[in-house]
């Protein structure tokens, strides 16, 4: 499936435990209790699945590992350092010394997640809808957002990063909702990061390398005139549902789940601040114009904020009025000026707090991740009366999800996160 021109070699070493997929319907121990059909456990089973495959969009072109029961809880790859060319002539009758092969081992442990829903017997008897369909809908949801959250993350803390085209050199810098010089996403930023991975000889992924972008980027790029959208590519076979299109080799599917860096409000009565004495010299007291209160202090020791166009860290906060309010910088960033009524915003994100989306471009073998369908995520029914004489009056049952789960970064130069800010700033975490 993969061309592998790369300079780097993955071998799979399992050693951990990943459930095989089960349905549980009654607790083994107990005396009492229906099963479901066979049948049922099936529809029920699908149903859950179903809900859980559209949301793990970012395991899609990850190194799938199952992980076979009785192995204990790491998994380990294997990644074999490349050998240097050699230019060295050889010696007629003399054999050369050899290399020794270099190993280098990622090991990442696998934890589990889960949740359930309570349905009581009164409401399985008064209610119109199947309660174990529906709450097997709502989980399987709630199961693919969660374990896509969990690559997601991993992927995000990869060391590569692109800001917009590359022409500033923080996501505080970026910026976003201006009369011009916005750093939205552009073909240009798109070549540019393909540009990298080729010069890290990152294999492609079935004849191109892949973007997982955000409805919100996407709106931003698909004006380019470069930009192609599905049924403009030369073969049109083996597209994805939600592929989007394609620039620069780099094809693209669209997800809500896509990462974004989004800086909370800094009070609760205020997402700015602003400077209310003038700062003519190096300091690390900032005294502020609103109120703080004591559990906003508290709150606000160790974020950043952006003043001017610095970005400085927290140390602690003082709380009082609108008269007496403070924040004291960490002494390796203090602040030399800035005047009077000079806003502070919110430092985790973009210039002046604006939102910042990710998106990721891929080649094979950049990350890997656990197999989900088939092997690891459960679903559990347990009927009423199950619970034997916890529920002596079979007033409960529940319908839950759980999952064994782990992502690892494996090749970092095979990957690279392109951050920018959008037309739209909904302010949406994720």
């Amino acid at each position: 499936m993969f061309t592998n021109t790369n300079k780097y070699v993955l071998l799979p070493v399992v050693m951990s435990l990943f459930d095989i997929y089960t349905n549980r319907t009654t607790d083994t121990t107990a005396t009492t209790g229906n099963d479901l059909s066979a049948e049922m456990r099936i529809y029920y089973d699908e149903e859950l699945i179903q809900n859980a495959e559209p949301y793990l969009v970012h395991d899609r072109f990850a190194q799938k590992k199952p992980i076979p029961k009785g192995n204990g809880k790491t998994i380990q790859f294997r990644k074999y350092d490349p050998f240097p060319k050699a230019l060295t002539p050889l010696t007629e009758g003399v054999t050369p010394n050899g290399r020794k092969l270099n190993v280098t081992t990622i090991e990442a442990t696998v934890d589990q997640f889960g949740d359930f829903v309570e349905i009581s017997d009164m409401l399985d008897l008064t209610a119109v809808d199947d309660n174990i369909l529906e709450a097997s809908s709502l989980l399987g949801s709630q199961a693919g957002r969660t374990l896509d959250t969990i690559t997601r993350e991993v992927m995000n803390g990869g060391t590569n990063v692109q800001y917009a085209e590359g022409s500033v050199a923080g996501r505080h810098l970026l910026v976003g909702g201006e009369a011009s010089g916005n750093h939205y996403l552009t073909v240009r930023a798109i070549r540019k990061a393909a540009r990298f991975l080729k010069t890290m000889n990152a294999p492609l992924i079935d004849g191109s390398y892949w973007g997982i972008i955000h409805p919100d980027t996407d709106f931003d790029i698909q004006d380019d005139e470069d930009w192609k959208k599905p049924h403009q590519y030369q073969d049109t076979s083996n597209i994805y549902d939600d592929e989007i299109g394609k620039v620069a080799n780099v094809r693209f599917v669209e997800t809500t789940e896509a990462k974004i860096f989004h800086a909370e409000n800094l009070t609760a009565a205020a997402r700015n601040l602003s400077v209310k004495t003038a700062i003519e010299s190096s300091t690390t007291t900032v005294t502020v114009k609103e109120a703080i209160s004591s559990a906003e202090a508290a709150a606000l020791a160790g974020r950043y904020i952006l003043i001017g166009s610095g970005k400085y860290k927290v140390a602690s906060a003082t709380a009082g009025t609108a008269t007496n309010a403070s924040l004291t910088l960490d002494s390796t960033t203090p602040i030399s000026s800035a005047a009077a009524n000079t806003a502070i915003y919110p430092g985790e994100a973009g210039a002046k707090g604006r939102d910042v989306y990710s998106t990721m471009i891929l080649g094979a073998n950049a990350y890997g991740v656990t197999e989900i369908t088939g092997g690891g995520l459960q679903h559990i029914i347990k009927q009423l009366g199950s619970a034997g004489t916890a529920d002596p009056l079979n007033q409960r049952a529940t319908v839950g999800w759980k999952a064994t789960k782990t992502a690892e970064r494996l090749v970092e130069a095979f990957m690279i996160r392109v951050e920018t800010c959008s037309t739209f700033n909904d302010g949406v975490a994720n």
